[in-house]
């Protein structure tokens, strides 16, 4: 069937349908083209005058009332006087394009939505690859390169990239929140490019927050020897939690296994001793009294990481100071071998807490950011472009204004 419509050139510009067929939900669209329209080079613009030859191509277009649409198209290859033999110039259809560019820009729009691949992929009927491929690049001319003369302090942490202990480093900046940096690995050497990046520009760099992470610790010194590491309290409390309430628990445990009522009490007790006490329920708070008074030294271990939070909220480097000194006394004079274990350890590490009174930064933020970066990862199930992962998380993350 020939179809005559000023749509057609409307749709596909330099073309119109000449017959269609339509088997189930599909549609076949045969174009020629409009004998009213210019040939032009698709490399200079030139309009040229002769074809070299004729190719048809099958191109995939957006769905057409309700029919998933493909296009027959004839293109030619024309004789330009300045270029020789070239694709004749479609503004529709990009140089060895087999979708055209509106539904390009439609795949893209879905992107933007954050819907899963999967998804748009089963919605356009368009092979998972090559909705990765139409949205890396999109992501490639969006996301724009950091502004590094603005960056004044950083946000350092990892996160875990795949199963097996395998982890990657995300760098923020502390003020707006963009992700300036994604780089495989938590190494010293994995975490260098970051600072090489970073350039002349290392040397304004006034605060790094952190765990305690010896590399990250290394690589800033090297680096940025005027900034100030800033030790994170979430990280710090983590770790207490672990080495000090934990070993003191289950040592306490192990003790009572001649009263087994009372060793259960111990042992189910965890969650109890580790969360924020402002989370806990009346019925929680009730059990974690009874559960502290009745066992001394998980008391003790209890109430110092209640002390030890203290430092983060300290106005000045000096009042911190009196508060670890407080603090270090009491855990060695404490008899509790995990407790002085731990300040011993975490001696070493003071002048990176102390700093906190005068660079208030912390990575719970980066602990948000991580927990997206999981929401992102769990949507594509699992990423196997770690660029292309990496370019979704910095578009997640444009940051604010500052």
């Amino acid at each position: 069937m020939v179809i005559h419509s000023p749509l057609d050139c409307f749709l596909w510009e330099g073309f119109e349908v000449d017959r269609f067929d339509v088997q189930g939900n599909h549609m076949t669209l045969q174009l020629m083209p409009h004998p009213g329209h210019d040939l032009a080079c698709s490399q200079c613009q030139r309009s040229c005058s002769s074809v070299h030859d004729v190719t048809h191509r099958r191109i995939r277009d957006r769905d057409l009332l309700g029919y998933q649409t493909t296009l027959i198209v004839p293109v030619a290859r024309v004789v330009c006087p300045c270029c020789g033999v070239k694709a004749r110039n479609i503004s529709w259809l990009d140089k060895h394009a087999r979708i055209t560019t509106r539904l390009v820009s439609h795949v893209e729009a879905l992107c933007r939505l954050n819907l899963p691949i999967k998804h748009i992929a089963e919605l356009t009927q368009l092979h998972w690859h090559t909705i990765r491929r139409l949205d890396k690049a999109r992501l490639a001319r969006e996301v724009q390169p950091p502004d590094w003369s603005q960056v004044k302090r950083l946000l350092m942490d990892e996160f875990a990239l795949f199963k097996g202990h395998r982890y990657a480093t995300v760098v923020a900046d502390a003020d707006t929140l963009e992700v300036l940096w994604i780089g495989i690995g938590r190494s010293r050497t994995e975490i260098r490019p970051f600072f090489e990046e970073l350039g002349d520009y290392r040397q304004q760099i006034e605060a790094v927050a952190m765990d305690m992470n010896t590399a990250f610790d290394l690589e800033v010194q090297m680096h940025c020897p005027q900034a100030e590491v800033v030790y994170d309290l979430y990280h710090v409390i983590s770790k207490y939690g672990r080495e000090v309430i934990d070993r003191v628990r289950v040592d306490r445990a192990n003790e009572l296994r001649q009263d087994r009522p009372a060793r259960k009490v111990v042992k189910r007790g965890r969650w109890l001793l580790l969360k924020n006490p402002a989370n806990l329920t009346d019925e929680q708070s009730s059990k974690l009294d009874e559960l502290l008074q009745a066992n001394q030294p998980l008391m003790t271990v209890y109430l110092m990481k209640q002390q030890l939070k203290e430092l983060w909220r300290a106005p000045t480097r000096r009042a911190a100071m009196r508060r670890w000194n407080r603090w270090y006394s009491m855990a060695l004079e404490s008899g509790i071998k995990p407790l002085q274990h731990f300040a011993k350890v975490l001696k070493p590490y003071l002048n990176g807490i102390v700093a906190h009174a005068e660079h208030p930064l912390h990575t719970s933020v980066l602990e948000g950011i991580n927990n997206k970066i999981k929401v992102i990862k769990r949507m594509a199930y699992g990423y196997r472009d770690i660029d292309y992962f990496f370019l979704k998380i910095r578009a997640a993350f444009p940051g604010n204004a500052r």
